[in-house]
């Protein structure tokens, strides 16, 4: 098979789908690669580095897309790259479709298939290939919510730890699970007040376990948050359902109860945001003020540190890749981890809850592939 790797185009996008030591494994197994050139300069890689791994450099992205049979990539593909895209073509990526109508209308439209890393499972019911990024965003949370709570950047004015003699910050965190006990780490680690919600008793009580009374556990609900805004300095959104819309759980209502300048964070931004008046920013223009509160909304946090993240997600996706790329279909049909993440195929949604999220009939990926 050749599996082509472009440039990624998205603002600020800095990761690669693919680094050097993955090409060397896929062309030791007698696949071709064909990787865009300066494809990997934003993580650290250069095209002398894919060249050595046996990989083929191609000038543009016209020419990795015509000779590709699967695409690999980091972010969702852009309107030129679904331009792009061929019946037959597979492409494996992050898509975040429930937030995204004119995405998905056009993967349905190309023909193409594709499979969502954001919706392959694993045997312990964790999605491998969300959690690195996962752990990468919730980890740089606090830090830039740190640098949007500065004076300088419309914040309160507020140091996350505090110093002898002046409290450290409130931060809250909606949602316990890989991102947010990520944030919880480092905002721990910075000296912060925090509070964890979550719906999941058990994992209140795992994150109770683990951070040894270093921060505060609690039920989370609508009240509870209400309860909690009027005194956060921030908040950090990391609530995930998987595949589908994420949920909307502070109000602009409610940010006239919050602090001047407390600052929101929305992790949760790529599957639609889970504040009311959260949007898609970029690490060149990441924050802006609505009603005295700045929101911090990245959409593609993790590639601020690209490499790393290029690395963590390798790490994840490589097994995925070699396994698709000997026979797609074959893998799609003896694993049901990796079918859960079909999303498009041939024409056909494949993720009810995109669908529910989009009002598209989808069908299940066991019916569209027998």
């Amino acid at each position: 098979m050749q599996i082509g790797c472009p440039t990624e185009i998205k603002p600020q996008e800095f990761r690669v789908g693919l680094a050097p030591d993955a090409a060397r494994e896929l062309v030791g197994r007698g696949h071709g690669v064909l990787v865009q050139s300066g494809a990997g300069l934003g993580s650290g890689f250069a095209d002398d580095a894919y060249a050595a791994a046996g990989a083929r450099i191609v000038p543009d992205a016209d020419g990795v897309f015509a000779q590709a049979d699967m695409i690999v990539k980091v972010k969702e593909p852009q309107a030129a790259e679904r331009a792009m895209l061929r019946k037959g073509q597979v492409l494996f990526t992050y898509l975040h479709l429930a937030p995204d109508p004119d995405q998905t209308r056009e993967l349905l439209a190309s023909g193409a298939t594709a499979i969502a890393y954001e919706t392959v499972t694993d045997a312990r019911g964790g999605l491998p290939l969300l959690a690195p990024m996962s752990e990468v965003a919730g980890r740089l949370a606090p830090q830039v919510g740190a640098w949007t709570l500065q004076k300088a950047n419309g914040g309160r004015g507020v140091l996350l730890g505090g110093v002898p003699g002046v409290r450290p910050a409130r931060v809250v965190i909606i949602g316990g699970g890989v991102v947010g006990t990520a944030a919880a780490r480092v905002a721990v680690g910075m000296g912060a007040n925090v509070t964890v919600l979550d719906r999941n008793v058990a994992r209140l009580s795992y994150l109770d376990d683990i951070f040894m009374g270093k921060l505060t556990t609690q039920y989370s609900s609508a009240g509870a948050i209400a309860d909690l805004l009027p005194t956060a300095d921030m908040v950090i959104g990391a609530v995930l359902i998987p595949g589908a819309a994420a949920p909307r759980l502070v109000s602009r209502a409610q940010l006239s109860t919050m602090l001047p300048g407390a600052a929101l964070v929305d992790v949760a931004i790529d599957q639609g945001g889970c504040f009311e008046t959260s949007r898609p920013t970029t690490h060149q223009d990441p924050i802006y003020e609505v009603d005295g509160v700045m929101h911090y909304c990245v959409a593609n946090m993790p590639g601020a540190v690209a490499r790393t993240a290029t690395q963590a997600l390798g790490n994840a996706t490589l097994p995925f890749v070699l396994a698709l790329a000997g026979g797609w279909r074959e893998a799609m049909a003896t694993d049901p981890h990796l079918r859960a993440g079909l999303a498009v195929h041939a024409g056909t949604l494949t993720s009810p809850p995109v669908g529910e999220a989009l009002g598209i009939a989808a069908v299940r990926p066991e019916d569209v592939l027998a």
